[in-house]
């Protein structure tokens, strides 16, 4: 077999994310799976930083994909969102008509359990995935500002490879499940973690909040404004003021004093604080609530009641 129908014949990995083609947790994992000498390596991802877009797509206007230098990769910045990046990625049309065996969405800065899995840009870029039926994988790590630095992104890469290459051995047997894709959140002390842990979803949500505000300086960090040392910090450290008539400012802020915390010993926040990586298999469907059937019956018999008696 020559070297190219050896290199074709790897298994073909994409990676895209939130935090923006430039964000350390991607680049530090693209270069790990280049590294590895075992995989075909593809990046599409967002041009800048699209934390908290949740499952948002461009519809109005076209994207504009433009090539990025990522040594081993192939590699494109595009000007949308995470699930435009895994759409786009996995159609066939960017990468000369290669399908992903395996998407990876991630290394997020910030982890996403609980009901944050909704606002999640990083955990949309796996469901997009999923739901064209392409195997996908979501990574964040639990970023602790003012504690953790970039040289945790590369550990939560190194500690999350095994991971990656169990499931690609997985996808070649062709035995790897396809109902659902998973959600993995890589702990702080990421070299020391106490392994792997399947989780469940739980209700785990950090409140959100807002203040007024005379600035339009981003209000949360992200890896631009965070303890580590990117050469776009600058352009993310203006503080002008708004002089704007009749406009008011709001700025987003944390709550940390009303937390919803987990009772239950096997969802994913509780573990993760515990030191574990959690491994949460997660679908796209909404499940109805079982117990709540009942009362929606009853309440909606009573309404149509209601509604006839009314009309008399």
């Amino acid at each position: 077999m020559d070297g190219g129908a050896i290199v074709a014949s790897r298994p073909a990995v994409m990676v895209t994310n939130d935090d923006g083609i430039d964000a350390p947790g991607l680049r530090f994992l693209v270069d790990l799976l280049v590294a590895s000498d075992r995989y075909r390596v593809f990046v599409c991802a967002p041009d800048s930083d699209n934390s908290g877009v949740s499952h948002s797509i461009t519809w109005l206007r076209p994207l504009s994909a433009r090539r990025a230098e990522i040594t081993g990769a192939t590699a494109f910045a595009v000007s949308g969102t995470p699930a435009d990046c895994a759409s786009l990625g996995i159609s066939g049309k960017l990468f000369d008509g290669m399908i992903p065996d395996l998407v990876i969405s991630g290394i997020n800065i910030g982890s996403n359990c609980g009901y944050h899995t909704v606002y999640s840009g990083t955990v949309a870029g796996a469901r997009e995935a999923f739901l064209y039926g392409v195997p996908s994988v979501a990574i964040s790590y639990d970023w602790k500002a003012g504690k953790s630095n970039a040289n945790d992104l590369k550990l939560a890469a190194d500690a999350c490879l095994p991971l990656i290459n169990a499931i690609l051995n997985e996808i070649k047997a062709k035995t790897y499940p396809e109902d659902s894709f998973l959600n993995v959140d890589v702990p702080s002390d990421a070299v020391n973690h106490k392994g792997f842990k399947i989780t469940k979803q739980g209700k785990y949500m950090a409140r959100i909040g807002w203040e007024r505000t005379h600035s339009h300086r981003p209000a949360l960090e992200t890896y631009q404004t965070s303890n580590m040392d990117v050469d776009s910090v600058s352009g993310y450290a203006n503080n002008i003021p708004s002089h704007v008539e009749n406009e008011l400012l709001f700025k987003r802020v944390i709550n940390r004093n009303n937390v919803v915390r987990e009772e239950e010993e096997d969802v994913d926040h509780r573990v993760l604080q515990e030191g574990y990586i959690t491994v949460t298999p997660i679908t796209a469907l909404s499940h109805t609530v079982s117990e709540d059937v009942s009362f929606f019956k009853e309440w909606l018999t009573h309404l149509a009641e209601h509604s006839s008696s009314s009309s008399l």
